[in-house]
C-alpha cells in the first residue's frame, strides 16, 4: 500500500513546489544565473524528498495528475491565442529547417542508444528505448513502444527501461537549456547585436504599466481560452474517431491561432485579450504549475535497477545534444538571439518534453528579453511533426 495524493492535493502541492523553487532561485545564484526554471528547482528537490520517503518507509508515492494535464492544454491554448499570422509566415522557412535538424538529431539519438545497448550487452533494439522512444518521444512514447519491443523483439523490461530513460532525460533537459542559452547569448553578445530586431528584449514593466492585470482582463482571457479549448476538444474527438491520434493540446493550439487571427478582424467591438498582461499571467501560471507537478511526481526510485546503463546513456546523449545544438542548430537557425532562445528550447524537447522546452525558453526570456517567434515555431515542431516522424524512425531502427 502506497501513499496516494489526489488531484486537488497534487495541484496544491504543485503551487507550493513552484514557490519553493522561486525561493531557491532567489537564494542560490547559480540557479538564477544559468536560467534554471523555478519549477525545475522546486520540482527536483521535491522529487528527491519523495525518494527519501520511499526509501525510509518502503511505500511508493503516487499522484492524480488530471489537473496537471488540463494546465498543459490551458498553456498551449494561450500560446495559440497570442499567435499572429505574420509570425507564422515569417517562421515558415525556419519551421522547415528546424524539422530537418530535429530529424537529424533523432537519428543521432538512436545511434547513441544503440551504442549504449552494445556496451551493456543488451539487445540492440533496446537502443530505441535509450534514444528517441524515450527522449524526444517522452514517457508516452516509451510506454507505447515498450510492449512492442518486449513481445516482438524480446527486449525484457523495455517499458521500464524507457520510462527510466525518459525520467532521466527530463531532468537533464530541465538543467541543460539555460546554461546553453547563457553561453550563446553572453559569449556572442547577442543582446547588443539584436537590439533593433523584432525578437530583441523589451521592457516588461513598461508593457505591464500600459496594460495592467485586471479582473476583467483575467476573465476575458479565461473565456476565450475555454472557447478555444471547447472547439479544439471537438476537433480532437473527430480526429480520434477517424483514427488520427494527436495530443489534445495540438488542436487547441491551432484553434487559438485561427481565432486570434479572425475574430478581432471581423468583430472589432470585441476587446481581444491576446498578448495582454492578464493572458501572460494565465500562461505563466499554467506552465509553471504544470512543470512543477511533472517534476515533483517523478518516481526516482524506479531508476536504481538500470543505474549503469542510464548514467552512460544520459551523459552521452546530453553531450551529443549540446554539441549538436551549439555547432549545428544555433548557426543554421541564424546565430542571433532568437536562435539562442530556440537552442534552449531544443535542449528541452530533444531530451525531455515540449513543456520542458517552453519552460527553458521562458526562463531565458525572463532574464534576457522576449523572443515570440521561438514560442510559435518550437511547439509546432515538437508537438505536431515529431511524433509522426518518430514513429517511422523507431520502426525503421528496430527492424534493422
Amino acid at each position: 500500500m502506497g501513499f496516494e495524493i489526489d488531484a486537488f492535493g497534487a495541484l496544491t502541492l504543485g503551487i507550493v513546489v513552484y514557490l519553493v523553487g522561486t525561493r531557491l532561485n532567489e537564494k542560490i545564484a547559480v540557479l538564477r544565473n544559468y536560467s534554471i526554471p523555478e519549477p525545475v528547482s522546486g520540482g527536483l528537490l521535491t522529487a528527491l524528498f519523495f525518494l527519501g520517503v520511499v526509501l525510509v518507509t518502503g511505500r511508493s508515492v503516487s499522484f492524480d495528475l488530471a489537473a496537471r494535464d488540463m494546465l498543459l492544454v490551458y498553456f498551449f491554448t494561450s500560446v495559440g491565442l497570442n499567435a499572429r499570422i505574420a509570425d507564422l509566415v515569417k517562421g515558415g522557412p525556419l519551421l522547415a529547417i528546424l524539422l530537418v535538424l530535429t530529424i537529424v538529431c533523432m537519428f543521432l539519438q538512436n545511434a547513441v542508444g544503440a551504442l549504449n545497448a552494445f556496451l551493456w550487452d543488451i539487445p540492440l533494439e533496446a537502443g530505441a528505448m535509450l534514444g528517441t522512444a524515450s527522449l524526444i518521444g517522452g514517457h508516452g512514447t516509451a510506454i507505447a513502444w515498450g510492449p512492442v519491443l518486449q513481445n516482438e523483439y524480446g527486449v525484457a523490461g523495455a517499458a521500464e527501461l524507457g520510462i527510466a530513460t525518459a525520467t532521466m532525460g527530463l531532468i537533464v533537459a530541465s538543467l541543460l537549456g539555460g546554461p546553453i542559452a547563457r553561453f550563446l547569448v553572453e559569449r556572442k553578445d547577442l543582446l547588443k547585436q539584436n537590439k533593433l530586431e523584432d525578437d530583441s528584449p523589451v521592457d516588461h514593466d513598461a508593457v505591464t504599466a500600459k496594460d495592467p492585470i485586471s479582473n476583467n482582463g483575467i476573465l476575458r482571457s479565461v473565456l476565450w481560452i475555454h472557447i478555444a479549448i471547447a472547439i479544439g476538444y471537438s476537433i480532437h474527438s473527430a480526429l480520434s474517431s477517424a483514427g488520427i491520434m494527436l495530443p489534445l493540446f495540438v488542436p487547441c493550439l491551432l484553434t487559438g491561432i485561427v481565432l486570434s487571427n479572425t475574430v478581432p478582424h471581423f468583430f472589432t467591438a470585441i476587446e481581444w485579450p491576446a498578448r495582454s498582461a492578464s493572458m501572460a499571467l494565465i500562461q505563466e501560471f499554467s506552465l509553471s504549475v504544470f512543470l512543477a507537478m511533472s517534476l515533483m511526481s517523478m518516481e526516482l526510485w524506479t531508476l536504481a535497477s538500470s543505474a549503469g546503463v542510464l548514467t552512460t546513456t544520459i551523459v552521452m546523449q546530453a553531450a551529443v545534444a549540446a554539441v549538436f545544438i551549439i555547432f549545428v542548430v544555433f548557426p543554421i537557425m541564424g546565430r542571433n538571439y532568437f536562435a539562442a532562445v530556440l537552442s534552449a528550447g531544443f535542449a528541452g524537447f530533444s531530451l525531455g518534453a515540449t513543456p520542458t522546452a517552453i519552460a527553458n525558453m521562458t526562463a531565458v526570456t525572463q532574464r534576457y528579453g522576449p523572443s515570440p517567434l521561438a514560442f510559435i515555431i518550437l511547439p509546432l515542431i515538437s508537438a505536431f511533426f515529431v511524433d509522426l516522424a518518430n514513429a517511422f524512425i523507431i520502426q525503421w531502427f528496430v527492424s534493422l
